[in-house]
């Protein structure tokens, strides 16, 4: 019996140093909304897709980033064009790390993000 669930990743948790400062930062990079939950144990900011029952979840929290660029890669929608993305990133104060990779159903390129989290951000055809 081989397993196939829908999605292999349920939900992904990004440790940041600073918590407001990764809100903005990310906001600004995705054009998308990241929302700040103080209700539980821990702080934390939930990325907000557009179906929060069915879509994937990305959250952040206060903790220990990995070694600048060492950790896993989590790549992220954004809105608008690839090099716009890049553009918005090196503004909000991250790192674009690679050149715009094509895939057959779009383009993404690496970049660290301002704690050194490994990020691609994916543009859809």
């Amino acid at each position: 019996m081989t397993y196939q669930p829908e999605h292999f990743l349920v939900w992904g948790e990004l440790p940041v140093t600073d918590l407001d400062r990764s809100i903005a930062f990310y906001k600004a990079v995705t054009q998308g909304e990241v929302t700040r939950d103080d209700s539980g144990p821990n702080p934390m900011a939930v990325f907000q897709p557009k179906d929060m029952k069915t879509g994937i979840a990305l959250s952040m929290y206060p903790g220990k980033p990995a070694v600048r660029g060492t950790g896993s890669t989590l790549h992220l929608s954004a809105q608008g064009a690839l090099e716009d993305t890049m553009q918005r990133v090196r503004e909000a104060g991250g790192e674009v790390v690679s050149e715009p990779i094509p895939l057959p159903a779009g383009r993404f390129f690496y970049a660290l993000d301002l704690d050194g989290n490994s990020v691609g951000f994916f543009e859809t055809k």
